[in-house]
Parts: C-alpha cells; sequence; structure tokens
C-alpha cells in the first residue's frame, strides 16, 4: 500500500487546514490509519489514528479538541482536520499504517509503510 498526503501549507496562528491521506494498490479502507508529525529537529511523534470501521479516535494531548480525524470509505480517504492551528504544529505531516484494522501505539517500529509528508507551517 503506497500512501500519499495533500492539503498541508501555511497559516497564520488561528488557523485551519485539512490534510488527506489516499491510498493506492490496496484500498486504505482495509486499515487503521495513523497520522504523525515532525518537527525540525524533532522525533517522529504520533497525532491521532482512527481505526478501520472509525470506532476507535486517539489524539495526542497536544492536539485534543483542536485536530479532527474522519475517514470516507467510499472515497477512500482518511483527513485531518486542524484548527486554531499554532507555530508549534509546523512540522511535516505524514499518514501510516501498522497493518490492522485497530489502532495500535505510536512506535514507529510498528508502522512500515509511509507517505512521503506533506508541510505545515504556522506563523505571523
Amino acid at each position: 500500500l503506497t500512501l500519499v498526503e495533500s492539503g498541508g501549507g501555511s497559516v497564520q496562528p488561528g488557523g485551519s487546514l485539512t490534510l488527506s491521506c489516499t491510498g493506492s494498490l490496496i484500498p486504505l479502507n482495509y486499515y487503521a490509519i495513523s497520522w504523525f508529525r515532525q518537527a525540525p529537529g524533532k522525533e517522529r511523534e504520533g497525532v491521532s489514528c482512527i481505526s478501520k470501521d472509525g470506532g476507535t479516535i486517539n489524539y495526542a494531548n497536544s492536539v485534543k479538541g483542536r485536530f479532527t480525524i474522519v475517514r470516507d470509505n467510499a472515497k477512500d480517504t482518511v483527513y485531518l482536520q486542524m484548527n486554531n492551528l499554532k507555530p508549534e504544529d509546523t512540522a511535516v505531516y505524514y499518514c501510516a499504517h501498522s497493518g490492522g484494522p485497530e489502532c495500535e501505539s505510536y512506535n514507529l517500529n510498528l508502522y512500515d509503510s509511509w507517505g512521503q509528508g506533506t508541510q505545515v507551517t504556522v506563523s505571523s
């Protein structure tokens, strides 16, 4: 499965962006999908996860109440809606899966399929 992220860009603090994750070769809706981000000089960190059926959703504490993960299995797409963006949200955002239908921990070793990433920059 190849994952492709899109929707990144530059916004001012308080702004919003919606990232999209799509798949090829195999439908994305076979898997739980997670979003990660990596800021310059920092380790990649988990942001959010949604299970295959959408019944389980997790968020990192740093984004709770501001980010929403949604999947549209008819469109084979997972979205990350980001509101009230802060400068500390600046990072390259990646979607990934660990091969199963349920959300796993954000241990990077569990994830073997990644997209190329999309840059999000929050700056005034």
